[in-house]
């Protein structure tokens, strides 16, 4: 009698949910991409750059400045004086010079700078990406770990109770000590296993909280709404319009491009560097000169005869070959990627839909069944212990699965540089 009434104390505590400490923040994985867009500290860092390039903009718009240059007599021996500029024992002249370029170099220039921009916009476009694949799929591994944490704390609240009760039951004599052995041997390995679990969602959090700029002692507690997980159909995106995506949209193919046209830009700039500047002069001498009150207008312009910037030149033409090759090789990936993200999306999904997605809710049923069984001495304690065990491994397996799902829809996104699943 008193082991029936213990063990329906053991069928009302086994199933339920353990709350969440007070200070936890409820996060969705909306708030979580607002917070990181907002907050990471590698996309504002990246934006500066961004801005550092834009500058570079105004520094290729602007002329250079005119030179003015004066001199002095300093001392007249004859009259030991300092410093004179009177027309009759004075002297000074002076000199405005202005360099002029040719051939187009402050235009190259402009647009090498642009050209950086757009390098730097899409290296920030390329880290979103990243990060934000990053972002999800942990939000997703970190999610399903809490629900399978849950079971686990569920399952070690119950057979601790349970464990309890054998206890008082050993001293009374109504079962065996090789069952409290059983029973206690589960409940560690279930407290193991649950503290292994609970380390490493210990580590998502953290990631997740580093990326979202979120204060590292506040308990994460997240959220997934049922549209997060509601069906995608990868029939409707066959693979060459995936592929045309991923083409039209990478940030890296775009930015290996850009790099191609940013080394063609400098191969012109230095092209026209090879070409002399020209320098005009205006001058004025007091009494240095023939004649008195002297004006010059001069003009000076290097000769090319040695230097003609070939190096720099050279260096331009192999950064084109360098960046051309890196480009296809950007493609080769791009293609493989595609390809096999595709083809693993298939598989998940194909394993996901052929489950019966009221298993869970049905083994849920079964394994209160089982206890009301072992209450009534129908089955053994080996075979209600096997139950829990196959309960917690079907929940485990399941909760994996529905993560590699969503792994598997936010890869297609990733390789494909685009939102295609929402």
């Amino acid at each position: 009698m008193k082991r029936q009434l213990i063990l329906s104390s053991l069928l009302l505590i086994g199933f339920s949910s353990v709350g969440m400490a007070q200070d936890s923040l409820k996060l969705s994985l909306r708030e979580a991409e607002q917070l990181f867009i907002k907050g990471n500290y590698e996309l504002i860092a990246q934006n500066y750059q961004t801005e550092q390039a834009k500058a570079e903009i105004i520094t290729a718009k602007l002329f250079d400045n005119p030179e003015l240059s004066y001199e002095n007599l300093f001392y007249n021996h004859e009259t030991k004086k300092f410093l004179e500029t009177s027309k009759a024992t004075g002297q000074y002249s002076a000199q405005i010079s202005q360099l002029i370029k040719l051939a187009g170099k402050r235009n190259n220039n402009i647009q090498l700078a642009n050209a950086g921009v757009k390098l730097a916009e899409y290296a920030y476009f390329d880290l979103m990406r990243s990060l934000r694949y990053q972002l999800r799929s942990d939000f997703y591994k970190a999610y399903y770990a809490q629900l399978s944490a849950s079971i686990y704390q569920q399952q070690i609240n119950a057979l601790t109770q349970l464990l309890l009760a054998s206890e008082q039951q050993l001293k009374l004599g109504n079962i065996a000590v090789k069952d409290l052995i059983r029973i206690k041997s589960l409940v560690y390995n279930l407290k193991g296993e649950y503290t292994s679990l609970s380390n490493d969602i210990e580590d998502m959090e953290s990631s997740l909280k580093l990326m979202t700029n979120i204060k590292p002692d506040v308990a994460l507690q997240l959220y997934l709404s049922p549209e997060d997980e509601q069906d995608f159909s990868l029939e409707k995106q066959p693979y060459l319009q995936l592929l045309e995506s991923a083409k039209a949209n990478r940030s890296d193919l775009q930015l290996a491009q850009t790099t191609i046209n940013f080394a063609e830009t400098n191969l012109r700039l230095q092209k026209a560097n090879a070409i002399p500047d020209l320098e005009l002069s205006l001058s004025y001498d007091l009494k240095g000169n023939y004649p008195e009150k002297y004006t010059g207008l001069g003009i000076k312009i290097p000769l090319p005869l040695f230097n003609r910037n070939q190096g720099e030149i050279k260096k331009a033409r192999i950064a084109i070959d360098a960046g051309n090759i890196n480009f296809r090789q950007k493609e080769n990936t791009l293609e493989n990627e595609v390809y096999n993200s595709y083809k693993s999306a298939l598989r998940t999904e194909s394993l996901y839909q052929s489950l019966d997605h009221n298993f869970s809710g049905d083994f849920t049923k079964l394994i209160q069944e089982v206890t009301k069984n072992y209450r009534s001495r129908n089955i053994s304690l080996i075979e209600f212990l096997d139950f829990y065990d196959a309960y917690k491994e079907n929940t485990l397996q399941l909760n994996q699965l529905k993560y590699e799902r969503m792994k598997a829809k936010e890869e297609i996104n990733y390789v494909t540089g685009s939102n295609i699943f929402k």
